[in-house]
This record gives C-alpha cells, structure tokens and sequence, in this order.
C-alpha cells in the first residue's frame, strides 16, 4: 500500500467535481483531517506500519461517496441516500478501490470498516481486523468531525445561520438521550439544534480512551457548545445541563483509563 501515490489518485478524482463549491470542499479538508486522526490513533495504539497504512487508506476513502451525494442532491441528507452505502458502490461495484489498493486482500476490511463507519452502532460481532479498523474509523472520523463542527460555516453544516440557530428549541427527548448517555439517532432529531446536540454526543460513541483524551484536551465541549449565540433562554440553560454532563463523562473516562 502506498498513501503517498493513493492521495494522488484521490485528488485525480476529485477533479470531476466543483471544488468550488463550500461544501465540497468542506468534505476534502474533511477527508485529511481524518486521515491525520487515523494516523495519531494508530500511533498511539502502537499499531503495525502495515494496520497504520491500512487505516489511512480507510480514512482517505471512508467520505469518497459524499461528493457524488453532494454532485446529486447538493446535502448532506443521509435520508436521501446513506452516504457510506454510495462510497461502497463506488469503490466496491464501479471497482475504483483497485486504482487505490490492487491487492485483493484487504476488501473485506476496508468494506467493513467503511460500512460500519455510518452506522448509528458498529456491529457489535465484529472482531480481529474489521473490528480494529471500524472501531478506528468510526473514532478518527468523530475526531475529524469535531474539528469541522469547531471551524466551518454553521450554514453550510445545517442550513441555517448560527443567530437562527441559537434561537431553535432544544427537543426533550433529545436532551434526555444526551444526559443518559445514548448516542442520538438521526431520525430522532427535529430541530437543528437537536442536529448540533446529537454531534456533541459522539463522545458517547468514541472507542478509545486516547479519542477523548484528544477531544477533553482541545476543549472541543465548550468550543461547540459556545460558538451558538443563543437567544432561545431555554435552549441555552439545557445546553449548560448538556455541558455539565459531557464534562462528567469524560472525567470519568479520563480517571477509568488511567486506572
């Protein structure tokens, strides 16, 4: 496997769509923003050069199906077509994962990782290398997706401005999944708040202590939690509830780990 000439190979790709366009390119810097996080896990797990160079393959191409979702239907509205199922079609039923990885042995891995990568839960049978790499992916891309939440455009993430968003109700039963703990479903979300909730409660579904050591270390809770000037009152006391309760989660996880 050679990252090096499979970036290459990727920015080709990248060629047939508007790179001009916010949200592609949003998805680009996205993309190599979850390969840097990809290659931080593996080192500090101690991974192989031959597992660290298969986790960057996997996060390089984890996203590919999101540019032809974005070409289509100009969102990021899994509803419309789950963006994971059009990155396998791609790669897997157009054959481009042979331009990228002309060894066969791997498919299984990258398929089932980049399958699992869009799941509301990981399949829990997994186990050996799809299971390393679906934990690892799922992980380093929740790390990546902090960081766009942090900087880009509230509007080109959720359709709205951020005063229009700041002035959004929070759904009960949204804030109860976040206090209990459950990472929120898609469908269960009404406004976009309960959007911008739902992206907070990724620390939920993080695997490795390493991954929220990252995310309390960068501050990303207050960070997120704060960029939404709010003039909803109520939205803004349940968002201090939310704040508090990822704050006690991630100690918890922090002194479990170092136990």
């Amino acid at each position: 496997m050679d990252f090096t000439q499979a970036k290459k190979i990727f920015a080709g790709y990248l060629k047939q769509y508007d790179t001009k366009n916010e949200k592609i390119r949003l998805k680009i810097v996205h993309t190599y923003g979850v390969t840097d996080a990809a290659r931080l896990i593996s080192k500090g797990l101690g991974l192989s050069d031959e597992d660290t160079a298969l986790a960057l393959h996997i996060a390089l191409l984890h996203d590919i199906g999101r540019f032809e979702q974005l070409k289509r239907y100009d969102s990021f509205d899994d509803s419309i077509v789950p963006h994971a199922e059009l990155s396998l079609s791609i790669l897997f039923e157009d054959h481009l994962i042979r331009s990228f990885i002309p060894e066969r042995g791997y498919d299984s891995i990258i398929y089932t990782a980049i399958k699992n990568h869009g799941l509301y839960l990981m399949d829990d049978s997994l186990t050996g290398k799809e299971r390393l790499h679906s934990m690892l992916i799922r992980d380093a891309d929740k790390l990546d997706n902090f960081r766009v939440k942090e900087q880009d455009s509230i509007h080109a993430m959720l359709d709205v401005e951020a005063e229009e968003l700041g002035a959004e109700a929070v759904s009960d039963h949204i804030l109860t999944s976040f206090l209990n703990r459950c990472p929120i479903k898609n469908a269960d979300r009404v406004t976009h708040m309960d959007m911008w909730i739902s992206y907070l409660g990724y620390i939920y579904d993080l695997n490795f202590p390493e991954s929220r050591r990252i995310v309390a270390g960068r501050g990303t809770i207050d960070k997120l939690i704060d960029r939404v000037p709010y003039s909803n009152e109520a939205t803004r006391r349940k968002m201090e509830l939310i704040r508090q309760a990822a704050w006690n989660f991630l100690s918890e996880s922090a002194a479990g780990s170092s136990r």
